[in-house]
């Protein structure tokens, strides 16, 4: 069966925050690479009110394989007591950046020198 892919969103009230889950899922290979965007105006219910409030958006790339480890390190590392976990399925794309993110999301052999690297490539 081939690989399959997703993008995986979540958003938090800072970029500070943001930033670390983002280095997190990285550093631990669950994800090839993930992107912050924001700040992002966000309009939502929250227990009976609507709130509004600045974000910032994660965007992860990974393989539908490692989903429920992101989800966990997203969900154990976040703020919110109901973080945003989508999962968007990729249906195409350039097969040797697809390739790349299942190298990067790889779990590292135990004693792998290399285990560290995250790449140099763009993203």
């Amino acid at each position: 069966m081939a690989q399959a892919y997703v993008q995986v969103t979540t958003t938090t009230d800072s970029r500070l925050e943001a930033a670390g889950l983002a280095r997190s899922a990285v550093a631990e290979r669950l994800a090839a690479c993930a992107q912050l965007v924001g700040p992002v105006a966000s309009t939502y219910w929250w227990e009976g009110e609507i709130e509004s409030a600045e974000e910032w958006l994660i965007v992860f790339k990974t393989t539908a394989d490692r989903f429920d480890e992101l989800a966990s390190l997203i969900t154990e590392g976040h703020s919110y007591d109901t973080p945003e976990i989508i999962a968007s399925p990729v249906v195409a794309g350039s097969m040797d950046y697809l390739a790349w993110i299942a190298e990067q999301t790889e779990s590292p052999e135990p004693g792998d020198d290399d285990a560290d690297d995250a790449g140099t490539g763009d993203a």
